[in-house]
């Protein structure tokens, strides 16, 4: 007589479809081409739209502002940026047209900006001159550093400037013109009589060949000024309020050395080497 097995759910086997699990592949690999075509459409989509956005109008310079300038005229610093109109904004490399606005001597930096639409803001910082440089037989315009800006002519006839002789070096095969030691002891000279305007207006000619010693030549006057190297301000002022005094007693002045503090050295024009008188205590 047979004995039915005890039914018990533990060992009931699972039943299983090899059909329905290869569907579930099939499903998963169409839905894999899907989202890959999908992908390569948006990019493509992507790709497409930057390009034609990187097309517009927007995005090419057309104009170039300019700003800052003094001396330089705007058609002056827009024909150093030749090249820059047509271009993509985004694309410029603003750090390199920088160093072609620097290359021109007047311009002591410069900043660009991208501004929308096509449109790139230039921001000029000229060089200021200080001084008219003679050297040899021609005239620069130089700024505080000593730097050759342009060469003195017509165009540089509003500048009223004092004449500043002394400032080459020893001579050296390619060596510059101006040696830069010379240079900053006449801006340090200019700078000291800055904050005095009169005075400032007075000074004429500068040389300063010997290094310890600068030599001032003032406006309306023949005498040569020797002020040392420091005190320019308070050693030309001395001289203008004794002017007076020492033309009395010496109508014709060679120089007049004002080096040491209460004593001054006149020496009379036509004189010796040794001829000089001294004026003042000490």
């Amino acid at each position: 007589m047979p004995i039915p097995a005890p039914s018990d759910k533990r060992f009931r086997r699972a039943h299983v479809s090899p059909t329905r699990k290869r569907g579930r592949w099939d499903v998963s690999w169409k839905r894999i081409a899907h989202i890959s075509v999908v992908t390569a459409f948006v990019g493509y989509a992507c790709y497409r739209g930057v390009d034609v956005l990187l097309a517009t109008d927007a995005l090419t310079v057309t104009r170039i502002t300019v700003s800052g300038n003094t001396k330089l005229s705007r058609g002056e610093v827009v024909a150093l940026l030749d090249g820059m109109r047509g271009r993509n904004m985004v694309f410029l490399d603003l750090e390199d047209w920088r160093r072609k606005l620097t290359g021109s001597p007047w311009v002591a930096d410069a900043a660009l900006r991208r501004v929308l639409p096509g449109t790139v803001d230039v921001f000029i910082s000229e060089r200021l001159p200080m001084g008219i440089a003679r050297i040899a037989d021609a005239l620069y315009l130089i700024d505080e550093h000593g730097v050759i800006i342009d060469e003195f002519g017509p165009n540089s006839a509003d500048f009223d400037l004092p004449i500043v002789d002394g400032l080459s070096g020893a001579p050296q095969d390619g060596g510059a013109l101006i040696d830069d030691a010379r240079a900053a002891l006449a801006a340090k000279l200019l700078a000291s009589v800055r904050d005095h305007p009169g005075l400032a207006k007075r000074v004429s000619q500068i040389d300063v060949s010997d290094q310890r010693d600068v030599v001032v030549i003032l406006k309306g006057d023949t005498a040569m000024v020797r002020v040392g190297e420091d005190q320019f301000a308070e050693r030309l002022q001395s001289y203008l309020d004794l002017s007076p005094a020492l033309r009395e007693r010496v109508p014709d002045i060679d120089y007049v050395d004002l080096r040491f503090d209460e004593r001054v050295y006149v020496r009379p024009q036509g004189s010796g080497s040794r001829a000089q008188k001294k004026v003042g205590g000490g």
